[in-house]
């Protein structure tokens, strides 16, 4: 006979067995946060290079322009360098910087999180010969993608992209405004002739975003199948003031976001994503800022309305808000199919710096359901980058080399193909495809510190290389979480620190792990007359590994060492996560 449970089983939380849990070492994460970044060097890689299978690269690039294009990041897993991605990634590891950078140089990772900017900005002030000059792309999506080779051996086309006066950009140029102009704040105390000489490119490149207007896609056509600009250049105009502001304190900056606001959207778009084409969330971020910290002089009015639309995104977030964001039945913000971790770490970067931003005005954010503590905002935060590092149904992190259970074949051409360290025989364009992309096997090159794509929108993930969807990482997705993790490493409660960014340290600091969290141990048992076989049990909301269970399906039976239950008898198993308790249920079972 089979049936659901009634009066026949008992589940009892129990404690028998007490677990531990220690939580995350997000010092560990950020660390290797960086090692990514460092896989993603085109160009000649310095002497003190970490990720040794890595080698020169592109270094030809620009030349058939007659510029000197060499350098910068590849976006995530091809040989192309996008313009608007890369500028972005900058934007936010400097924004990561600005605000977590004395919890980053106590980890010891400050100088690396510098590095990791400087890499970028140098190849963008290349990338901006002329004032009303900017190149936007070096290589080609189209037949980038039709090969799979290591950024070493590519034989693709290096052709150079720009925008000017008659071909203009007005989203790429105002987004790399935005990166010179946070980069130039960042290298302010360490290379002042630096900082100036990124603010003097970033003053330039606003001009020439506001003066000559477009959108950068119908300038370059070949991104728009990548990176098509969806919502325009009004967001990147105002983002590009926000930060050019914040940079060199000029009020005609301040004045442009209040005067502009309504007329570009940023006090009329209530947004419920953030990312490298919709910046209105991180520009109505920085303006309720201004706000709180008495900077808005006559533009307060107009502030308030960009503030109401922070706070609107906010309790989206948190799903208290009037349209709320779409979670996975594991609790993880999905937005789309295609590498929606972006999205996740982005908004958990802005609830981070939000949650800050109101305990240092001393206020709580207003949601439609209530007034929400700082401190609720930043666990948000945290219990979405606990799910990247491994807290949810699948027990998988997200992150590669993180934990136990990570991505093995990531869609990434350069881990996914033998070093030409190891072995220097040319891979050739299609041979990669035959060779290495439809090879059944762990990547040769661990890609450590990469964040992938991540799982769909019931939590299900397929570590294939061909799913770039959910296997392809990207700089953008990590740039943000830097952010994020520095700021957890440090602690887990809103506290607000007024003092500055301090100089590197050359040593990390030891931080005293979480307290433990004691779990109750779930037991079965058999309160029938006879011997229970074929059981099936159902566990929701469970985050972490589980053990003396078997997985089968969506269900989980008996482990392999017992195939009955005899009556009276129990059945213990355990699990480690750092949510409330998981919903255990009996589906079906047979009586003997």
């Amino acid at each position: 006979m089979k049936g659901f449970v009634g009066a026949l089983f008992f589940l009892v939380l129990g404690v028998i067995i007490p677990i531990a849990f220690a939580g995350h070492n997000y010092g560990e994460a950020l660390s290797k946060s960086f090692l990514f970044y460092e896989a993603q060097r085109s160009g000649y890689l310095p002497h003190n290079q970490r990720v040794q299978w890595r080698g020169n690269s592109g270094l030809n690039d620009g030349k058939s322009t007659g510029i000197d294009l060499v350098g910068g990041y590849y976006d995530a897993g091809d040989n192309v360098k996008f313009g608007l991605p890369m500028a972005f990634t900058v934007t936010m590891l400097s924004w990561s910087i600005l605000e977590y950078g004395r919890q980053m140089a106590a980890s010891g990772e400050l100088s690396h999180a510098m590095d990791a900017v400087k890499w970028g900005t140098d190849y963008l002030l290349k990338a901006h010969p002329e004032p009303y000059v900017l190149y936007g792309e070096v290589g080609d999506g189209n037949t980038d993608h039709y090969c799979w080779q290591r950024p070493e051996d590519m034989t693709t086309s290096r052709a150079a992209y720009r925008i000017d006066p008659n071909h203009p950009g007005s989203d790429l140029a105002g987004e790399t405004a935005a990166a010179m102009a946070a980069a130039s704040i960042v290298f302010r105390r360490y290379n002042p002739g630096y900082a100036n000489e990124l603010l003097n490119h970033a003053h330039q490149l606003f001009e020439f975003a506001d003066k000559y207007r477009g959108n950068y896609d119908s300038s370059i056509n070949v991104a728009q199948k990548y990176y098509r600009s969806v919502s325009g250049y009004a967001d990147e105009l105002l983002w590009g003031a926000a930060w050019l502001y914040k940079a060199s304190n000029n009020q005609f900056y301040l004045n442009y976001l209040g005067r502009n606001g309504d007329a570009l959207g940023g006090t009329g778009w209530s947004m419920t994503e953030f990312g490298w084409d919709v910046k209105y969330a991180g520009v109505q971020t920085l303006v309720a800022q201004f706000l709180m910290s008495g900077k808005a002089g006559h533009n307060a009015p107009v502030f308030e309305r960009y503030q109401q639309k922070a706070e609107n995104f906010m309790c989206s977030c948190l799903g208290k808000g009037n349209g709320n964001t779409q979670k996975t039945p594991g609790g993880l913000i999905f937005r789309q199919r295609w590498n929606n971790m972006q999205f996740v770490t982005s908004a958990s970067f802005l609830a981070t710096v939000y949650s800050d931003y109101l305990a240092s005005a001393g206020k709580s954010l207003k949601c439609s359901s209530g007034y929400v503590s700082p401190n609720e905002l930043l666990s948000f935060a945290k219990s979405q980058v606990d799910y990247i590092l491994g807290d949810n149904p699948r027990a998988t992190s997200y992150m590669v080399g993180y934990g136990n259970n990570y991505p093995r074949q990531v869609h990434h051409r350069a881990s996914s193909i033998v070093s030409f360290k190891v072995n220097p025989t040319f891979v050739t364009c299609r041979g990669g495809y035959a060779t290495w992309y439809s090879r059944k096997a762990s990547d040769p090159n661990l890609l450590i510190g990469a964040l992938v794509g991540g799982p769909d929108a019931y939590d299900n993930f397929a570590d294939q290389r061909d799913n770039y969807e959910q296997t392809e990482p990207a700089t953008y997705n990590n740039a943000p979480l830097i952010g994020v993790l520095a700021r957890l490493h440090a602690g887990h409660s809103v506290v607000p620190d007024p003092k500055p960014t301090p100089k590197p340290a050359p040593r990390p600091k030891v931080t005293p792990a979480p307290r433990p969290r004691v779990l109750p141990v779930p037991v079965v048992t058999n309160k029938s007359g006879n011997t229970v076989k074929n059981l099936k049990l159902s566990i929701f909301k469970l985050y972490g590994p589980l053990w003396g269970l078997t997985k089968y399906g969506n269900s989980f039976i008996f482990p392999a060492w017992l195939n009955s239950l005899p009556a009276g008898k129990s059945l213990e198993f355990v699990y480690i996560h750092t949510a409330s308790p998981a919903l255990v249920s009996v589906s079906s079972y047979t009586l003997v």
